[in-house]
């Protein structure tokens, strides 16, 4: 498809300028298409000949993506080795081949446990104080980089579309391109990113910072986490923000933007209306025997704010004569994780204290108010839990975006929706602003929410309801992986339009019929071709500026009112891409 607009420029003397737009359909195509996407993930849910693969969270959303185009999942195995650098094992399961390595003990304790988890993870968000600013781990962090990139450079093709995921493989691509890799590389952060006040409190912080700029496109949960790290960007000298989304670290351009992560809501609903008949749900219903349920689903971390929730929790039952009275029970399901730091250790103690506490102050023969396990549930069981629950507590003290408050939402039913008290904290409180918002560090307006959900009438908890599932519809899971995808393709063919261009100055050359080409394939966004008017030919002496638009692209085809520029009105409408 091809459209011409004829815009008015007023200048001093009004004059005409040619403006082509090149158009290719904003969706990915649901065709397959050229070249593979690799994925690259810390753990790999390797699947079995008999197994399926794992369900759920980020595996879910991958599997979706990688599926129905075919690719490589690249990552840790979970396991140790006593060899040094081992070689990948690779199985492949139709159109997907899945390729894990194992690390040393060495590599275990210093990259994971040490770097990622003692250092990235707890800075990310916002724990200085938990921080172990250790060289030796960094060392270890970019030692375990540069081998899996190594590993994985020797698998790629030349057309293959490569996606980084989380902090654990930050370098990732910077050694990718000192191997000579040209492919087109994306990463997405999925835990918070800092403001520089506190993100420069990272080891090798610049060293981090300027990995980023090996990326192509560095995607974030917000648009807040995104703004940190462009002021990382320009505060440490680091780069520049050049226009728009568009970065520019060490001379080579980026595109930073927010990629909030979706569910498949209409999936879960379904999961959660068939859960009636788990037999884990029954069981809980039973043993309810009419009273109200209360439900937090959160990994063991400090970064959940659980001691927060639970004093909330025993603050809301001590005020709430009729809670108390209706012995209203909440379920915190809470598996252990990196049970090796630590850190997560001392939570675990803490918690379980708290928890007899409260059971030992507030209980009764017959009533646990509090109930707290350490054990995974099945995705199964864990959405019909979700729907018998009147209400959500989703209260981390800092979270990228968490799914768990979107399950909750997507798990209720229509008739006789429960209520979702989310943090302020969370990347899903920008999407979910029905939900009632606290801040989780104060327990007793977290309380207080508690119990304006407890006595919220159904009309209004309904209204809540279909507002954040409208949210939750607008941004499904598949949205999320294909406008990353697609930014990440719309610059892929960045090389051959720009080799187009310079031989398009020279007659005869086909660089015109390979523009056209370019602008007509599949997967690119709008691409915009203008040359500035009183060249000798269509393309000598022409200014070419590819520009990405932000808005609607007719609204440009109005003429500018007078004392307004061409220029001024496509930086009104559309970010130029430097």
């Amino acid at each position: 498809m091809r459209l011409r607009l004829w815009v008015a420029q007023t200048n001093v003397v009004v004059s005409m300028v040619h403006l082509e737009l090149l158009y290719k359909p904003a969706a990915i195509s649901r065709g397959k298409p050229d070249g593979r996407l690799v994925v690259v993930s810390n753990r790999v849910p390797l699947p079995s000949s008999s197994v399926a693969p794992a369900a759920g969270g980020l595996a879910v959303a991958l599997q979706a993506v990688l599926k129905p185009r075919g690719g490589l999942w690249f990552g840790w195995s979970g396991k140790t080795s006593e060899e040094s650098g081992p070689a990948a094992q690779c199985r492949t399961f139709g159109s997907l081949t899945y390729a894990v390595c194992d690390l040393s003990r060495r590599d275990v304790e210093q990259y994971y446990h040490g770097f990622a988890n003692r250092a990235l993870w707890p800075i990310c968000h916002y724990r200085l104080d938990l921080a172990d600013l250790s060289e030796c781990n960094a060392a270890g962090y970019f030692r375990v980089n540069e081998q899996f990139a190594r590993q994985l450079h020797e698998m790629l093709r030349p057309d293959d579309m490569i996606w980084v995921h989380d902090y654990h493989f930050i370098p990732m691509a910077r050694v990718l391109r000192e191997l000579g890799c040209v492919n087109r590389i994306g990463f997405f952060m999925h835990i918070p990113w800092p403001g520089p006040e506190v993100a420069s409190a990272l080891p090798a912080y610049q060293r981090i910072l300027r990995s980023f700029g090996a990326y192509d496109v560095v995607g974030f949960q917000t648009q807040s986490d995104a703004d940190n790290f462009r002021d990382c960007i320009v505060s440490a000298n680091a780069g520049r923000v050049a226009s728009g989304d568009w970065c520019e670290i060490d001379g080579r351009r980026m595109q930073v933007s927010a990629f909030p992560i979706g569910i498949d809501s209409e999936a879960f609903a379904q999961e959660a209306r068939a859960a009636e008949k788990n037999s884990t749900v029954k069981r809980m219903l039973a043993s309810l025997d009419g009273r109200d349920l209360v439900i937090g689903v959160d990994r063991l971390d400090y970064s959940k704010g659980l001691k927060q929730r639970m004093a909330a929790f025993a603050t809301f039952l001590e005020r709430s004569p009729q809670a108390a009275r209706a012995r209203v029970t909440m379920l915190q399901i809470t598996p252990k994780s990196r049970s090796e730091v630590p850190e997560y250790a001392r939570l675990q103690r803490d918690l379980e204290e708290e928890a007899g506490r409260i059971n030992g102050k507030l209980g009764d023969v017959d009533w646990t108010p509090l109930r707290y396990i350490n054990k995974s549930m099945s995705r199964s069981a864990l959405a019909g839990l979700y729907r018998i629950a009147r209400i959500g507590l989703v209260t981390p003290l800092r979270d990228g975006m968490n799914l768990v408050a979107k399950e909750y939402v997507a798990a209720q039913a229509p008739d006789n929706p429960g209520v979702l008290v989310l943090s302020q904290f969370a990347g899903a409180a920008q999407e979910l602003k029905s939900a009632l918002i606290v801040n989780p560090y104060d327990v007793e307006a977290t309380a207080a929410a508690i119990a304006r959900a407890f006595t919220m009438p159904l009309d209004e908890r309904k209204d809540r309801w279909h507002g954040m599932m409208a949210a939750l519809r607008a941004n499904s899971v598949q949205d999320w992986a294909s406008r990353f995808l697609q930014a990440l393709a719309n610059e892929a063919e960045s090389g051959e339009f720009d080799r187009a261009l310079d031989e398009a100055r020279f007659p005869g050359s086909g660089g015109l019929d390979r523009l056209s080409a370019i602008g007509a394939a599949p997967r690119r966004a709008p691409l915009f071709v203008f040359d500035q008017p009183g060249a000798e030919s269509q393309i000598e002496r022409a200014q070419f500026r590819k520009v990405r638009p932000v808005s609607l692209v007719s609204s440009i085809a109005r003429v500018p009112a007078p004392g307004h520029s061409f220029a001024g009105v496509l930086q009104h409408h559309l970010t130029l891409v430097p």
